[in-house]
């Protein structure tokens, strides 16, 4: 087992329509207005940024994200990651009854040093702070939305 190679999915059911979830995930520079975790969001040109974010646990991770997919259609999001962090991400978007499913899918190598080194004893603590990070992302987006 590769203790550094992670898996996520999480699962945000929100009470709004596809089209303003899919437009608010899509607007990644105003991620750090509603979602704590996300620090800062630079944009390097029209599809590439680099993202900085910290969640519990005292570390940041700085990433370069290139958008790969913009499927409005399909209600697709995906990047991919270079940095602390290597791999992919992606949003997928849809309509869920009366309103909306976006499921965040994510497959990463940590490339950090630090978090490499402790990959076998941090490993329960990353996936945990993880799982707030994107706790906190979606009531962070649910009120953004409210607000809009």
């Amino acid at each position: 087992m590769d203790w550094t190679h992670y898996r996520f999915r999480s699962l945000w059911p929100l009470p709004f329509g596809s089209a303003a979830v899919y437009r608010a995930l899509e607007r990644v520079e105003e991620y750090p207005r509603w979602w704590p975790q996300v620090r800062t969001v630079g944009r390097l040109d029209d599809t590439t940024g680099v993202i900085t974010i910290r969640s519990v646990l005292p570390y940041d991770m700085t990433f370069t994200a290139r958008e790969t997919r913009r499927d409005p259609a399909a209600g697709i999001l995906e990047i991919a990651m270079s940095g602390d962090i290597e791999g992919w991400a992606r949003w997928t978007v849809t309509a869920d009854g009366a309103g909306t499913l976006a499921r965040y899918d994510q497959v990463v190598d940590v490339t950090k040093p630090l978090l490499r080194r402790l990959a076998v004893p941090g490993r329960p603590f990353f996936r945990a702070n993880h799982r707030l990070m994107m706790r906190s992302g979606r009531r962070g987006l649910r009120g953004h939305l409210q607000a809009v």
